[in-house]
């Protein structure tokens, strides 16, 4: 009775573990789609609920971590399964505990961080690992991210909405220029999504193509790309002449529509890779509770667990998402579909490469530092430098907070339980 009891707490926390996913982590790829004004709040929720559900649900992986990177040896537990599985449950509420809490204040933190950190927390005060067990080196690892995936980001886009601004909109005729290079913007955003699918293979594609046959098949869908944009904007701009003054807010429209492929992207992408973040560990419990087996380090996860997953971030993302929206998308600096453009491409790209480098990275720490690049572009007026400084605030007590409130958790279910 008492597993029973243990399995339908787990099961619940994995779901506010996927509804937190989704206020926070999710709103991050649409953030700056709506406030460019690409997108309305209601079409971001629908669009992004869409592509995260088909992401978590058709290509989530079967197999998830249930030790999130691995920093806790599963063997101390070998002979009390049902401790690691209190640790597990411990994990799960305490990373949605703190994500509910960045989420109200509007903060963009790593669902990722907060797991690690809490599964740190209940490792560090439980007798059979101790602190000596974990593996401070992949914390240092996460620690540099802090540093390097926003300050990759960051360049990336600066490097692009200078080059929108110089070759675009400080071009005597920005139309006939945003004619040709728009398109080229659309080839490189769905080269760069389908050489992420192809090359990186998300989880069930079974996709593992080498580098130089999943370039090929890249670039022909590039081409492809660019010949249609080419004509879909000729038979645009025939159909109505644009006049001297709608120049700018016509050239902006036509980034606002490529923008909005790379965020519905990085939503699918989301919901492929980052739904483990809820499941895995109630993969674990459910070992333990249901199964009544040895926890491991890797669980297969059936695909009611992945429909459970993708439905808490899209319920996560409806009802509460707003809020991070709003920060990525309009408290950091003002976002127009050619900066939006700029910081999602550049947040595609960066998270792309860093991943085949074996770079631990977060893409939440990737968009924010690359809004922030748009920004810097701007100049530095434009940074609202006290949201800036809450934001990476939140970043950098997000493992520490975690692995505290898991602590306390596994403290309070192993003298009542065990």
């Amino acid at each position: 009775m008492l597993t029973i009891w243990l399995l339908a707490a787990a099961i619940i926390a994995g779901f506010y573990m996927a509804w937190n996913t989704g206020a926070n982590d999710v709103a991050n790829a649409m953030g700056t789609s709506v406030g460019s004004g690409a997108i309305t709040l209601r079409r971001a929720i629908i669009l992004a609920g869409i592509c995260e559900f088909l992401g978590a649900f058709l290509v989530g992986s079967n197999v998830a971590n249930t030790i999130k990177g691995g920093i806790v040896p599963v063997s101390a537990f070998s002979d009390a399964p049902i401790a690691l599985g209190l640790g597990m449950l411990s994990a799960l509420l305490a990373a949605a505990i703190w994500l509910n809490i960045a989420t109200f204040f509007g903060h963009p933190v790593s669902t990722t961080h907060a797991i690690v950190g809490a599964v740190v927390g209940f490792a560090v005060v439980s007798p059979r690992v101790g602190v000596q067990a974990v593996r401070w080196m992949a914390m240092v690892r996460i620690a540099a991210s802090w540093i390097v995936s926003p300050l990759v980001g960051g360049i990336l886009a600066y490097v692009v909405y200078r080059c929108i601004v110089r070759f675009i909109l400080k071009s005597r005729h920005p139309v006939y220029m945003a004619k040709s290079m728009v398109p080229v913007g659309l080839g490189l955003v769905l080269f760069i999504i389908s050489l992420s699918v192809l090359y990186k293979g998300l989880p069930r594609l079974k996709l593992d193509l080498s580098f130089p046959w999943a370039g090929l098949i890249a670039l022909l869908v590039a081409s492809v790309a660019i010949v249609c944009g080419r004509l879909a904007i000729r038979r645009a701009l025939r159909a109505r002449r644009v006049r001297l003054a709608e120049r700018y807010h016509v050239v902006e429209r036509w980034f606002g529509r490529v923008q909005i492929i790379t965020a519905c992207y990085m939503a699918f992408a989301h919901g492929a890779n980052d739904v483990a973040n809820a499941i895995g560990p109630l993969a674990g419990c459910i070992q333990v509770f249901y199964e009544q087996t040895s926890i491991t380090l890797e669980a297969p996860v059936p695909p009611w667990l992945l429909a459970l997953g993708g439905a808490g971030i899209v319920i996560g993302l409806a009802t509460y998402g707003y809020k991070v929206i709003e920060a990525v998308g309009k408290r950091i600096t003002e976002i127009t579909p050619t900066r939006g453009f700029s910081a999602e491409l550049a947040t595609a790209t960066t998270v792309l490469v860093c991943s085949k480098m074996g770079l631990p990275i977060s893409t939440t720490f990737v968009l924010v530092g690359a809004v922030m690049g748009v920004g810097v572009a701007r100049g530095f007026a434009s940074i609202d430098l006290k949201v800036i400084r809450r934001i990476f605030t939140s970043w950098v007590i997000t493992i520490p907070v975690s692995a505290v409130i898991a602590a306390v958790i596994f403290r309070i279910l192993r003298a009542v339980i065990l």
